[in-house]
Order: structure tokens, then C-alpha cells, then sequence
């Protein structure tokens, strides 16, 4: 069955997460319901990750399996015919081989966090970013984030819902970058934990207001007890950016 790679780009505000869920509206549900509209086919479209309600995509990769050869440029208008009026876009199509497999095969995904840090309420960005009102110091919150990156037990920044088998995860990325009134921090990791990048950014943003410091971030790291983590960044200002194969 020929295999098909998608590069795929969504607002997940109205969705209740990527994957499938019964009487709920998600990524994937929609995504193979377009499949199946298309071809007449049920097959399962398979993400490189499974974010969470309400976070977004750029860059996320999904394959599918089709019962016949289709023209890469078919597959990516008439999916997107069908996923109106849903906010989801496929951008692109590609024939793979039968080995490739979105998830597993990935070696890099790329996290992205937008912050919003200024006293007015959001308008345009509601619902795009985490608006934090009181003043944060990136530079801190940068310098801070560097006793994340390398190999670590990261229990603290892990969901009580997470069901991967380890907690132990290498983070090669974790920048903190401003720009006037936004927070940008950037993420990579070959895999990430459930919740780990809001629970990351939630302590950043506690360092930035000053109410932690940097060995206080460490503290909460070696303590490996989710009970040591500061606040859980909302999915709001999450997106899945990237995804190197």
C-alpha cells in the first residue's frame, strides 16, 4: 500500500487534541475522515506527536497508507477540500517508503512557546499565546533554562497521565529569546514527555518573575516529584513546529 507523508498545519483552539477520541472533535479524527472522503478508504492518519487540546502545529508530520498510487498534489488539495472548514491545512505531500513511520522514525521535534508579556488583555493572540501581566527577565529565565539541557530524569516536568515507560529525556534546545513584548521559548528534543514543555516554561516564567531562581529550578529538577514543579504553562501558546527525519 503506498505510503504518504504529510507536512501538516493546524489551529488547535477547537480541538480537543490530536488524537481521536469518541464524540469529541480532534486533528486526527478529521484528518482521516478527509482519508476516507477522498479515497472511500479507512485508514488512520499517524502524527510524529499527539499534542495536547488546544495546541498548535506548523510543522506537524503524519503518514498514511492508501489503497492506490496518488498524485502527491491530489492527495494534498483534496484532503484540504475536504477539511473545510476546519482550521487544519495539509502542506504538503510526499510518497515514502513502506518504513517510514511519522512517529517512530522521527530523530528531532521542535517546540516552540509564545509569551506574551504585557498588562493589556489579548486580542488578536487570545488563544495564541499566554499572556503574562507582571515584568519577566528573559535573560534570566535563558540562563536558568540551561541546567535543563542535557540528559535527565525529568519526573517533575511530567504529567501524572504520562505513559511513556521512562522518565528520562535529553534535551539538546531550551532557548529564551525576547522580542519588545514576546517570549519565545524554543525546544528540541528527539522526544519530550507529556506536558513537559508547559511544565518547563510554567518554572521559566516563575524564574522570570523573580520568584524562583535558577538553583531553585535545579532543586525542582533533582527533586524527580511532579509536587516540585511551578506552574503548567496553558496549551494556548504551544506549537509543534518542526519534525527532522
Amino acid at each position: 500500500m503506498p505510503r504518504y507523508k504529510l507536512i501538516v498545519e493546524y489551529d488547535g483552539a477547537p480541538f480537543c487534541g490530536w488524537q481521536t477520541q469518541a464524540d469529541q472533535i480532534t486533528v486526527q479524527g478529521v484528518l482521516t475522515a478527509a482519508v476516507a472522503a477522498l479515497s472511500g478508504e479507512t485508514a488512520l492518519v499517524q502524527g510524529a506527536g499527539r499534542t495536547d487540546a488546544g495546541v498548535h502545529a506548523r510543522g506537524q508530520v503524519a503518514h498514511v497508507d492508501f489503497a492506490k498510487e496518488w498524485l502527491t498534489d491530489t492527495v494534498r488539495d483534496g484532503l484540504n477540500a475536504h477539511l473545510r472548514p476546519h482550521p487544519v491545512a495539509v502542506l504538503s505531500a510526499e510518497r515514502v517508503s513502506d518504513d517510514f513511520n511519522a512517529r517512530m522514525s522521527a530523530l528531532r521535534r521542535h517546540y516552540m512557546y509564545r509569551i506574551v508579556n504585557r498588562r493589556p488583555d489579548l486580542t488578536f493572540d487570545l488563544k495564541y499565546a499566554w499572556r503574562v501581566a507582571r515584568p519577566l527577565d528573559a535573560g534570566a529565565m535563558h540562563a536558568a533554562a540551561q541546567r535543563l539541557i542535557g540528559k535527565h530524569d525529568f519526573t517533575t516536568f511530567r504529567s501524572t497521565e504520562c505513559q511513556a515507560k521512562s522518565p528520562e529525556k535529553t534535551l539538546d534546545v531550551l532557548d529564551v529569546v525576547r522580542d519588545g513584548e514576546n517570549i519565545i521559548v524554543a525546544t528540541t528534543a528527539r522526544s519530550f514527555l507529556h506536558n513537559q514543555v508547559r511544565s518547563m516554561v510554567g518554572s521559566l516564567v516563575m524564574v522570570g518573575a523573580g520568584n524562583w531562581s535558577a538553583d531553585d529550578l535545579s532543586r525542582a529538577l533533582e527533586a524527580r516529584d511532579r509536587a516540585a514543579c511551578g506552574q503548567v504553562a496553558p496549551p494556548d501558546g504551544l506549537y509543534l513546529m518542526k519534525v527532522d527525519y
